[in-house]
Order: structure tokens, then sequence, then C-alpha cells
């Protein structure tokens, strides 16, 4: 029993190993392009930081204005690696030509979608890093009392709500192979707009303010501000409604994928492209 059980635990490992580095292929196989969207990026987040530059503050209020639209940039940048990845789940395996073989293998969906969200974690981290230490250069910025440590424990919390989310979106190209990829987008784009990325949630009306409690980026923002600009520890104020929400959001995640999938097999639509 208990060697069918070890069996069992360490082939699912192996299948998620395999996901993992399959991915990790396709990133070097298509370098250039990671490298074209990295600048791309690193443009889109220059555009926003600027602004502090044009509010004609004192230096150290545009210092702290720059570091909050930066981590705002981040953060969104992280997530939409993050939705990205798992969104085009269907997608890459329609491209590459192996979705029937991806969906007949002997490999749990769940072991499969966390594979996937696992390396978008990974991938996401180094990429958001980066991002910031680039950003942070070009404009000299100040972070004497930054506590990256307690920062980065608030995105790996906050990264399996994400991954929760990113399974929800990861069905849309299933059930509609025209559109889904981008319906995925547009949701990100959604929880842009109330997430508070960019500005206070404080400014959004009271409506807007109530969806922006079950957003994890709501928090993982907050928390993060806190933890760089003024050397705060994870607080769990933050940290509790992160774990709420991605207890909920993973199972959900993983139940609406499998209601897809279900669905897709159903009505022919698992191979199709459009």
């Amino acid at each position: 029993m208990i060697g069918a059980a070890a069996a069992a635990v360490r082939h699912e490992l192996v299948g998620l190993g395999g996901v993992v580095e399959r991915n990790w292929y396709l990133v070097k196989r298509y370098v250039w392009w990671e490298l074209a969207f990295f600048l791309w990026t690193c443009a889109n987040t220059l555009t926003i930081v600027f602004i502090a530059k044009g509010v004609g503050a004192s230096p150290t209020v545009q210092n702290e204005l720059a570091t909050k639209l930066l981590i705002g940039g981040v953060i969104w940048a992280y997530l939409g690696i993050i939705f990205e990845i798992l969104t085009e789940t269907v997608s890459w395996e329609r491209w590459e030509g192996t979705i029937e073989y991806t969906f007949m293998a002997p490999l749990s969906r769940p072991i499969h979608l966390f594979g996937m969200g696992l390396f978008a974690v990974a991938y996401g981290v180094v990429r958001a890093s980066l991002l910031f230490a680039v950003i942070a250069a070009f404009f000299s910025l100040h972070l004497p009392d930054a506590n990256f440590a307690a920062a980065l424990v608030l995105l790996a919390i906050a990264s399996v709500s994400f991954i929760g989310l990113g399974m929800m979106t990861a069905v849309l190209p299933l059930i509609s192979p025209e559109k889904g990829t981008q319906l995925g987008f547009i949701a990100q784009g959604l929880m842009l707009v109330v997430s508070g990325v960019y500005y206070p949630v404080s400014v959004l009306p009271a409506w807007m303010q109530w969806i922006a409690k079950v957003s994890p980026a709501t928090y993982a923002l907050r928390g993060i501000r806190a933890a760089i600009l003024d050397g705060a520890s994870a607080s769990w104020r933050d940290v509790w409604p992160l774990l709420v929400i991605g207890a909920v959001s993973v199972p959900l995640g993983l139940f609406t994928f499998r209601t897809g999938e279900r669905y897709a097999k159903q009505h022919g639509k698992l191979k199709r492209s459009g």
C-alpha cells in the first residue's frame, strides 16, 4: 500500500517536472521573442513611471511616487506573465500540434495545471526582478528602507491566488477557440482597474472598492509597497485575505477547467483553432 502510494506520488512529481521542463525548452526556443517582449514591458513601464517626473513635486515626493508606480507596473507585468502562460495552456498545445497527446497523457489535470503555474511563477519572478532592477536604475531610485524579503513572501503567497485565477482564464480558449485567449487578457485588464495598480483603491467608487476586496492584487500591492517604501514586514492584514482567496480560487479554477475540458471534448472543440 505504502509502496503503491509512493510510486503514484513519484509518477505525479515526474509529470510535474516534465511540464516545467517543456515550458523551459519553449522559452529557450523563442528566446529572442522573449527578449523583445521584455523590452516592450520595460518601455511600457517607463511610460508609467515617467508620470512621477511630470508632477512638479520635490525630489523626495517624486522618488516615492516613482517607486509606487514602478511597483504597480512590476506587479502588473508579473500578473500578466502568469495569466499569459496559463491562459495559453491550450493555445500553445494547438500551435505545437500536441493538444491531443497532452490531454491523453497519463498525467492528472491538476498536476498539469500546477506545472504550468509553477513555471509561470518562477519565470515571472525572474522577469519581474529584472524589470524592477532596470527601471529603478534608470530613475536612480533611492530605496534605503526596502524590505525585499517581505515583498517576496507576499508575492509568493499572492501567486497561489494568481494561479487559481489563471486556471479559470485557461479554460476560455477551450470553450471559445476563436476569441478565448483575448478574453483572458480582458479578465486581466478588469483586475487592473479595481486593484489599485497605479492609484489608491480609495479613489474608486464604493461599488468598485467592494470588488477590489476579492482581488488578490489589491493586498499584494498594498503589502509590497509598504515593504519596499517603509521596510515593513509582511502584515497579517494582507496575508490572511491572500490565503483565503488562494484557498477558494485554486479549487474553483480546477473545477472550472475540468468543466470546460469536458465541454470541449463533447462538442469537438479540443483541437479546433477557429
